[in-house]
């Protein structure tokens, strides 16, 4: 997940001469758990342990063929020691990619306005979706479409911290994305924009059904749906449905002020350290007062973020959960800032729910399965699990309003 959460991290020196100042950071193109912290670590000694690293490096500098840059040798050492991790949420951003990463914080960005995900089984990066109105959607990029090749750069094997700078860039400028679409290769040239990344989208369906889609979890997304549900009028409406399928997460800060919308006391999540130690998240009281029943679309995108306020709801017993066993993120990353201008993007805690479960690699169950099998047609079948919400809704109203009436 990922967004600010103000909490206490031990952090052991890096022990290469460098300070870094930890930050907990945005990261929902990237369905990161984070928090945003900060903690001071001074540099220390060059120790025997680190003697080959320097020896390495010296040997290049004096004995290797051709010229090598600093900043080239000292990337790779960086993103050799955390690929040596083998864990698929850590990584190690360059001073471009962090500067850029750093940038999308403020929910305005530079770019194609697509969000992504790592498969875990395969490792390629995918499209989870498009965002309304930018150059991605209009050029025509589907989601599940694989990166392949970025300017014809083979990005096959890339991590995301590698894959988003090439992506990204200066609003004007155009990039040539080479994807594989099942078992076809489809070049798409897209135009960068700069274009604000929304939260949330929200109409009112027939039946008096109130609709709001959650994209992720930023900065702006509490205040976002606020406006919606007052805009909706969402209690006095049937029902609610909140749509979290293809949100890959965000902020935790995010994630804790939008499920204290729904809950109105009580624990949200636990952070369990590699140490022993916990922190527990409880609602922040800014309980909105929503007494509707309530219906929470999830999928197998739906990820971090989105799945904590599917669990807190769920163990809380305040909404059901219809669709598809989720992704199944339940740990949390910090991103070190490093005196080079990079980044260091570290796994340091798993998170459970209210009721102690751990979703990770095994998601949250829905309370209704209806899953989205490989031969399933939006067009030709319509949207199922949109449907199915909204007729446990119709039969909840009708139930109420039968009461209602009765002698």
């Amino acid at each position: 997940m990922d967004q600010q959460y103000a909490t206490y991290v031990k952090v052991s020196p890096l022990q290469l001469g460098v300070a870094f100042v930890v930050v907990f950071v945005v990261g929902f193109l990237l369905g990161n758990q984070i928090t945003v912290i900060q903690a001071q670590t001074s540099p220390s000694s060059e120790t025997s342990l680190l003697a080959p690293v320097r020896q390495a490096y010296d040997i290049i500098q004096r004995d290797y063929i051709a010229e090598v840059d600093d900043d080239v040798l000292i990337d790779g050492a960086l993103s050799g020691m955390i690929a040596a991790l083998d864990d698929l949420y850590s990584g190690y951003l360059n001073r471009d990619a962090n500067q850029r990463f750093s940038q999308s914080l403020s929910g305005d960005m530079e770019g194609i306005g697509a969000t992504i995900r790592t498969v875990p089984e395969t490792g390629e990066i995918e499209v989870v979706n498009t965002l309304p109105e930018t150059p991605a959607r209009e050029a025509g990029v589907q989601a599940g479409d694989i990166f392949y090749a970025v300017d014809g750069e083979d990005v096959q094997g890339f991590d995301q911290m590698e894959l988003l700078p090439l992506v990204r860039g200066p609003a004007g400028t155009p990039v040539t994305i080479t994807f594989l679409r099942g078992d076809d290769l489809v070049d798409i040239t897209i135009v960068r924009a700069r274009f604000e990344v929304p939260s949330v989208d929200y109409e009112l369906l027939d039946g008096d059904i109130a609709y709001v889609y959650l994209l992720d979890f930023s900065a702006r997304s509490r205040r976002q749906l606020d406006e919606a549900f007052e805009t909706l009028d969402v209690n006095n409406r049937a029902g609610l449905v909140l749509d979290l399928r293809g949100n890959p997460g965000g902020l935790l800060s995010s994630a804790v002020e939008v499920t204290s919308a729904f809950v109105e006391e009580g624990v949200i999540l636990y952070e369990l350290f590699g140490d022993g130690t916990e922190r527990i998240f409880e609602a922040d009281g800014s309980y909105f007062g929503l007494d509707v029943p309530i219906v929470l679309l999830v999928d197998q995108t739906s990820a971090s973020a989105s799945e904590l306020l599917a669990g807190a709801l769920q163990d809380n017993g305040l909404a059901t959960v219809v669709g598809d066993v989720t992704f199944g993120k339940g740990t949390v990353q910090v991103i070190n800032q490093l005196s080079n201008g990079g980044g260091l993007r570290l796994t340091i805690a798993e998170w459970l729910t209210p009721n102690r479960n751990s979703i990770e690699a095994v998601g949250i169950q829905p309370d209704i399965a209806v899953p989205i099998t490989e031969d399933f047609d939006f067009e030709r079948d319509g949207d199922i699990q949109l449907q199915a919400a909204i007729d446990l809704l119709l039969i909840a109203d009708g139930v109420q309003a039968a009461e209602a009436s009765a002698p």
